[in-house]
């Protein structure tokens, strides 16, 4: 049997309910956590057996019942009514394959690159912050798992480990670096050359949060880190002033004021290559080619920014045509299956990244479920891509989609 286990994230854990249903009497509890595929009973051996993780949703609803109420709600937060969070999953269920037969699908290749990296299969772990709220470890687990797995890890500014944990946790993994740039300057300067010289291969440039959007239940909640818990990469760089703080650094760092000439900023500052994080037109995406990125992330922040803007993956086809492969476009948001990654290939993206199902990973069995999480979505993208006709990452193209269906 598996036994009840408390939540690590450092505060004094409190008691979750038990996945295990072995005791008499409790028919009500045994339908209850029947539905949410917890566990389940060999009523012929008389053991309890833990029930197959065998989709991402299946993670979503194990972390939404074990996660205190005010960290699922920031984890699965969007803007105002998130009407743009939603669809960025509907979206994916409007999109129609047209699979090719025939084709001899005995061998299959995932493999892909992005940056000039060879990395498994396309798909890697977007910036998101605070995975320490869901697993004691945080991102050091995360980072161990997207390296075991020999694919890209976009270290979130807001991480509850330090670049410096991150490196020496994972020494051969793939990391690049997400970053905002701060009023002060010297904030992004400082960081920039911290994992530069710790060997993270490129900076994820958000650009979509000159403010933040509105989130109604982590204002409802009162939203904000527990006291053991430190936005890591700026310990020590804040004076104590007792002023408002806004998700663990004081309100009002972020800048609003940043423009294009920042990126040519950044660019002065650094040897790595910049993708920028937040495209969403194909204006944006003409004048990132224009100033010389070597990346762009089509991208709507997970809904948690501009309510009522487009899925990302409506976006992409536009931006894939405007770049017209002078630098590759990569996408986030609402991918959930392989057949998802399968389809944003298929429209023009290099590689997918995913954020909250990480999390979710985080939450079950901390580096272990984020394996499995990654390891779910690579087995799901082999069997659509070969059940389309495709043996590998080279031969999917816009042919696979209806595009009169989008």
């Amino acid at each position: 049997m598996r036994s009840e286990r408390t939540h690590a994230v450092g505060r004094p854990a409190k008691q979750l309910r038990s996945r295990s249903f072995c005791r008499s009497g409790q028919e009500e509890e045994e339908k209850t956590f029947s539905r949410k595929r917890m566990n389940s009973f060999d009523r012929e051996g008389g053991h309890c057996t833990e029930m197959a993780m065998v989709c991402l949703t299946d993670f979503e609803e194990y972390a939404k019942e074990h996660l205190s109420k005010a960290t699922w709600d920031y984890y699965a937060a969007g803007a105002d009514d998130c009407c743009t969070r939603d669809d960025n999953l509907l979206a994916f269920k409007r999109i129609r394959l047209r699979p090719r037969i025939l084709r001899d699908v005995s061998v299959s290749d995932t493999r892909t690159t992005v940056q000039g990296m060879e990395i498994s299969f396309p798909v890697g772990v977007a910036p998101t912050a605070f995975h320490c709220l869901a697993w004691h470890e945080g991102e050091v687990a995360t980072a161990r798992a997207a390296e075991s797995v020999n694919t890209c890890y976009i270290t979130s500014t807001y991480s509850t480990c330090s670049v410096e944990e991150i490196a020496a946790a994972a020494p051969g993994g793939y990391r690049w670096f997400q970053l905002y740039v701060y009023r002060d300057r010297k904030l992004s300067e400082l960081i920039v050359q911290r994992v530069e010289s710790l060997g993270y291969k490129a900076l994820v440039l958000t650009v979509d949060v000159p403010y933040t959007g509105k989130r109604r239940n982590d204002i409802r909640n009162q939203f904000k880190l527990p006291p053991h818990l430190k936005v890591k990469n700026f310990e020590g760089m804040f004076q104590e002033t007792g002023a408002p703080e806004e998700y663990g650094i004081p309100a009002n760092t972020l800048d609003p004021s940043i423009s294009w000439k920042d990126v040519s900023w950044l660019q002065s500052i650094t040897r790595l290559p910049v993708i920028i994080k937040g495209i969403l037109t194909k204006e944006d995406a003409e004048l990132a080619v224009e100033h010389g990125v070597q990346g762009v992330i089509v991208s709507n922040h997970g809904g948690r920014q501009l309510d009522g803007g487009p899925a990302s993956i409506d976006a992409l086809s536009e931006i894939v045509d405007a770049v017209q492969g002078r630098i590759e476009v990569y996408v986030d948001g609402g991918i959930r299956t392989g057949s998802d990654v399968l389809k944003a290939l298929a429209l023009g993206a290099r590689c997918v990244f995913i954020g909250r199902p990480v999390v979710w990973g985080l939450a079950y069995k901390g580096e272990e479920g984020v394996r499995e999480v990654l390891q779910i979505l690579n087995d799901e993208f082999r069997l659509s891509m070969t059940l389309s006709g495709c043996r590998n990452v080279g031969e999917i193209n816009r042919n696979l989609i209806q595009v009169s269906k989008l």
